[in-house]
């Protein structure tokens, strides 16, 4: 999911989009558009944020593509020669069914683009609410599944004519995840590295906090004019003031971990993290919710052991599961 429910600190305006749950209000249809040189930005309702989100309309001399078709393109899309898709969340592809044209992601998203099974076992919910799931992303964001769509990697350009769109790999939100670069403007999209005050998201089955770092360290590297998010903050004009608001993003990750150091000054297990809330506010529900915290603690928790920061002391209880606290 590309902006889940709200986290420690989120404004209104971010947190609107899911307080409902996990698709929140889907009522809104429709998007504006917003021009940065030859580059679209079709803002979704609502700012873009969470169920909607922003998608662009590049156009060259001979050709012309449309990257993450979101749920506000449902009724009414722009024709388009090819879909670049960031990444194989819901909230980026429910759209995609206007598009009979070759669409394209990255190859590791790419199973799950194909098939909408995938999709949804990649959130990693408990058994119990995954039909449940599967019917949200069909009925509410029409994902069916592309078995025709094919793979990029890192560094693919594609040439529209005077204009190019040149694929930058950031891995951690999903393997897959990747931001595009367009040329001659000077726009980078980098999709779900969205700056919102939520932070990063690396909460599903394939994400990885490292790679996740690593991405927000090498689109400091990129040189923009303009920087381009999949959802509510929009775009940043200048790498000055892109760097600031990535500071400030990448910082909710090192508040997590200060909260986890925190809790563990006496063991606790994994579950007990969980309960006490690293990524949500405690009134936010959902089937998600739960499974979330899990993987995000395990990250964090392995990343801490290897730096010799955290140690597991006991087993405790039968059935309660390994403890872990500050060496």
């Amino acid at each position: 999911m590309g902006v889940d429910p709200p986290g420690p600190g989120q404004d209104v305006s971010e947190s609107a989009a899911s307080e409902g749950g996990m698709a929140g209000d889907m009522g809104a249809t429709g998007y504006t558009t917003a021009g940065f040189g030859a580059v679209s930005v079709l803002v979704g309702a609502r700012q873009g944020a969470y169920p909607y989100g922003n998608s662009l309309l590049v156009r060259g001399t001979t050709a012309s593509l449309v990257v993450d078709p979101s749920l506000s393109l449902v009724e009414t899309a722009p024709p388009a020669d090819l879909v670049l898709v960031s990444h194989a969340h819901e909230d980026h592809i429910a759209g995609l069914g206007r598009y009979d044209v070759p669409v394209q992601v990255h190859t590791a998203d790419l199973a799950a683009l194909r098939s909408r099974d995938v999709l949804v076992s990649g959130i990693g919910l408990p058994s119990d609410v995954v039909a449940e799931v599967d019917t949200m992303m069909r009925d509410r964001f029409h994902v069916r599944g592309r078995p025709d769509a094919t793979g990029f990697e890192d560094g693919a350009v594609f040439d529209l004519g005077g204009r190019t769109v040149t694929v930058v790999h950031l891995p951690g939100h999903t393997a897959g995840h990747s931001g595009f670069l367009i040329e001659p403007d000077g726009f980078f999209f980098v999709a779900d590295i969205d700056l919102t005050s939520f932070g990063p998201y690396y909460g599903d089955v394939g994400s990885d906090l490292e790679d996740f770092e690593a991405s927000m360290r090498r689109c400091r590297e990129i040189d923009a004019r303009w920087y381009g998010t999949s959802h509510q903050k929009g775009v940043i004009e200048g790498a000055a003031e892109f760097g600031r608001r990535l500071d400030a993003f990448a910082g909710v990750v090192e508040r997590r971990e200060a909260a986890l150091l925190a809790f563990l000054g006496e063991p606790r297990t994994v579950e007990e993290i969980a309960g006490h809330r690293l990524v949500y506010r405690p009134h936010v529900q959902g089937p998600h919710v739960m499974p979330v915290e899990r993987r995000t603690a395990m990250l964090h928790l392995e990343r801490l052991m290897g730096a010799g920061t955290v140690v597991e002391v006991e087993h405790g209880r039968p059935g309660q599961g390994r403890r872990y606290r500050v060496r």
